[in-house]
């Protein structure tokens, strides 16, 4: 698929070790076009290294298949147990260094930021940025899984972000960086 900045395939992932969430749109001239979205089941595997080989493996499928020019993932957020971080971190490790193979650049954007661009509201729940993404995406019926809609939220946050995600922000796209070069005259010597 021949694409160009107004024409691109952005891949989401929301990164779990159960399930994992992804989907695939193609932007056309800001018209958004679901191709694909679906989960990674993982948990049948019984061991985290096979969670992580199904994770790269269907990955790359997808990669190969679709052909993405961009990938946008969910943050880690900070949860209590700390062996359930170490094993979403290497979860969502997988899929950025499956893109990285296939030099797609990745952006990664906050559960709050996601939230926040579909719904107007941070604490949105999962059913109501499923529901407003239905409604943007015109699909029939919502999965059986909520993680592909959330895979979707991602992909399509990152297009409303205009690809400015937490990594743009920190090399000085966004963030202070960026307001202190933009707004001289607003600092106080």
């Amino acid at each position: 698929m021949q694409t160009t900045s107004n024409d691109k395939v952005i891949l989401g992932i929301d990164p779990g070790t159960t399930v994992m969430g992804y989907a695939l749109i193609h932007v056309q001239q800001d018209k958004l076009n679901l191709l694909n979205f679906g989960v990674i089941q993982l948990n049948k595997l019984a061991n985290h290294p096979d969670k992580l080989k199904r994770i790269l493996d269907r990955l790359n499928g997808l990669i190969e298949e679709y052909k993405p020019d961009e990938m946008a993932i969910e943050a880690p957020f900070f949860g209590k147990n700390v062996q359930s971080m170490l094993k979403l971190g290497r979860a969502q490790g997988v899929a950025i260094a499956s893109c990285l193979n296939h030099n797609i650049p990745f952006e990664e954007y906050s559960p709050r930021r996601i939230k926040q661009s579909i719904t107007g509201s941070g604490s949105a729940s999962k059913e109501q940025v499923a529901a407003m993404l239905q409604t943007l995406l015109n699909f029939p019926e919502l999965p059986k899984y909520l993680d592909a809609t959330d895979g979707l939220a991602v992909a399509v946050c990152h297009h409303f972000s205009k690809g400015v995600g937490e990594h743009n922000k920190s090399k000085g796209k966004g963030g202070w960086s960026s307001f202190v070069s933009q707004n001289p005259t607003r600092l106080k010597k």
